[in-house]
């Protein structure tokens, strides 16, 4: 066949600048794609020689290899692959879209599918040369074909391409990139080597380059790098979630996660599965050890990298995992989804909700397993000793996030509530579940109580908790800043009701025996003249003032409306430059106090009334509206 110059497809200038415009805003992409092309290759020969050996000829190795030629400012990507014929060059390189393996695998039927199921499909992959490229030229033999039978694919990238015959020993492709001056950067071996092990360490074949040593100038001349003519594998041949789990050590396990994370520490711990159905994918993922810098910030990208049929497709597919399991690294590998998947694909594929599904319920079953082997029994094999205390140190760094999930995923509300952990009037400690405080509630008890404050001392000392302390009943210590927000969506545990101790009426229920009840009412009867005094005075403070038994030391407390926002949260609210609604709270006195006694007949009702609800406020954690008039007002008393 003499020279040939070929029309591309109606269209394929349009699509060629759309290629290498639009479909890859990231250059080295290219790299990806032709290595990967290379590989699909290689898997064609493997497959097809099942039933015709010769095909491999004397070269039953399969690999790829990478040259650099600076003085000619080429790269070549050569496979001993299939190869192509002079027919399917012109076929399959000279129509957009058109793929060789998408053809081949429509071919196959039955069990050849199966079997073939490793073959890509890389429809445009090819194209994106002409991102760095103002020319390619292919050289490509079939295998099986005498070595007269090559051929040659030329073109610019515009609106034809030559195709010619020639002798060709080796099958097998070689994609050759005439570089454009902008993308000289392509043809340093240390860019390739690094590009090579971002996307295409997990290709099975090895990847090889040639070795490169420093040189010496003389004579003043600079050195340089010289090529040795020895040839060595760049890439790691293997991507470690292929294998299977046997023939992975935990030393491998804790590479990859360091390779991909850039945490030199080991993680906590991981899950590998291959999930099969209707949605076919691999999972490898990881929990950390030590939160990022960035954790809270909402907007981070996911930890999970997204590949399909082993080819890297991005780094941060936040389709794949819930915002508040932003944590979790490791990587997926889909056997379902196209190769030019976009974002927008992924947020509407029922494909990545399963996907995202399963691997929602994988990251919770690894930390209740965590939770599980919290203490490790007596007895308890090595497994279970050794992730003893992991959950503590997981909680410790990742719990105000987890607590997110209780705000954003219905389906799994009450998995993720029963792993959250809370200080309580009994312990300091970070260790109490809801379920453990259901097991100690005491007879009569109707609802988990808890308080939520800015600090853990602050909830501490809360006078809302002081009648609790004395009847011995305990209270959950929420001082997160989620904690008020995520406990607006769950509002009970297992049937049993939770209560914030701040907010809506005091009622004990079967915990209040007949004689307290009866108190309460005589002194809430007795007391409602100084009561009507306290409204008026307060009238532009408090919404109301009433008598209540939740106090027992103090004289009184600020509290907040059943269903209302708490005072903590409102505050943080206002701090975030959020407007906020003009609420009031209530102010509950304790009749009993020596302070709130003297209100009855003093000449200085008025201002024992403003530091009444101002020094309620100040245990709240909160601040009076005029600090200064506070002030003068205690200063006036003490004189």
């Amino acid at each position: 066949m003499s020279k040939q110059k070929l029309s591309f497809q109606a269209e394929v200038a349009q699509l060629l600048h759309l290629v290498t415009h639009s479909l890859y805003s990231n250059r080295e992409i290219f790299l990806r794609e032709l290595i990967s092309n290379a590989s699909d290759a290689c898997d064609k020969l493997r497959f097809e020689a099942l039933n015709n050996a010769s095909l491999y000829e004397d070269a039953p190795e399969l690999e790829v290899r990478i040259a650099v030629d600076k003085a000619a400012r080429t790269l070549t990507i050569t496979d001993n692959g299939i190869g192509l014929s002079q027919q399917e060059a012109i076929d399959n390189l000279g129509t957009i879209a058109k793929s060789g393996t998408r053809e081949f695998v429509g071919k196959l039927s039955g069990e050849q599918k199966a079997d073939a199921q490793l073959i890509g499909q890389f429809g445009v992959g090819f194209y994106s040369g002409f991102i760095v490229a103002d020319r390619i030229s292919v050289e490509s033999r079939r295998a099986g074909l005498p070595a007269a039978e090559g051929v040659r694919w030329s073109s610019t990238g515009t609106g034809d391409f030559e195709v010619e015959a020639i002798d060709r020993a080796a099958r097998g492709t070689s994609v050759i990139l005439h570089l454009r001056d902008d993308a000289a950067d392509y043809l340093e071996g240390w860019q390739i080597r690094q590009i090579v092990g971002k996307y295409s360490d997990h290709i099975s074949l090895p990847i090889k380059m040639e070795k490169e040593e420093w040189k010496e100038g003389e004579n003043d001349q600079p050195g340089e790098m010289v090529k040795t003519g020895e040839w060595e594998t760049v890439n790691q041949a293997s991507a470690l979630w292929t294998r299977p789990k046997k023939d992975i050590t935990d030393e491998q396990y804790t590479s990859f996660y360091q390779q991909i994370s850039h945490d030199p520490e080991a993680p906590l711990s991981w899950s590998h599965n291959k999930v099969e159905g209707s949605t076919e994918y691999t999972q490898l993922l990881y929990l950390p050890g030590k939160a990022p810098h960035d954790l809270y910030n909402r907007e981070k990208v996911a930890g999970v990298k997204l590949y399909v049929k082993r080819v890297f497709i991005m780094d941060d597919a936040d389709s794949l995992m819930p915002g508040y399991l932003r944590f979790v690294q490791g990587v997926v590998d889909s056997a379902d989804l196209p190769l030019n998947v976009s974002r927008e694909l992924l947020q509407e594929s029922r494909d990545v909700k399963a996907i995202r599904e399963g691997c929602t319920k994988r990251v919770l079953s690894m930390i209740e397993d965590l939770a599980k082997h919290e203490v490790a029994a007596d007895g308890a094999d090595d497994d279970a000793k050794a992730k003893a205390g992991r959950f503590s140190s997981f909680y410790k760094e990742f719990g105000p996030v987890l607590k997110e999930g209780l705000t954003e995923d219905f389906s799994n509300r009450e998995r993720i509530a029963k792993l959250l952990r809370y200080a309580s009037t009994t312990t300091d400690s970070v260790s109490v579940s809801f379920a453990d405080y259901k097991a100690r509630m005491k007879d009569g008890q109707e609802a988990i109580y808890y308080i939520t404050a800015d600090t853990l001392a602050a909830a501490q000392n809360s006078p809302q908790l002081e009648v609790f302390r004395k009847k011995g009943i305990e209270v959950l210590l929420m001082t997160d800043r989620v904690d008020e927000w995520a406990l607006g969506y769950v509002h009970e545990f297992d049937g049993t009701p939770l209560q914030s101790v701040a907010k809506g009426q005091f009622d004990l229920g079967k915990l209040q025996d007949e004689a307290e009840k009866k108190a309460a009412e005589e002194a809430a009867e007795s007391f409602k003249p100084v009561l009507a005094k306290l409204k008026e005075a307060l009238k532009d403070k408090a919404l109301d003032v009433r008598v209540t038994t939740r106090l027992v030391d103090s004289p009184a407390c600020l509290v907040v409306q059943d269903g209302g926002m708490s005072m903590q949260l409102a505050r943080m609210l206002k701090q975030a430059g959020q407007k906020m609604p003009d609420t009031k709270p209530t102010l509950e006195v304790n009749a009993e106090h020596a302070l709130v006694k003297k209100l009855d007949g003093s000449v200085h009702f008025n201002d024992l009334a403003h530091i009444l609800f101002d020094q309620a406020l100040l245990a709240e954690g909160g601040l009076p509206d005029d600090p200064a008039a506070y002030v003068k007002r205690v200063n006036a008393l003490l004189v």
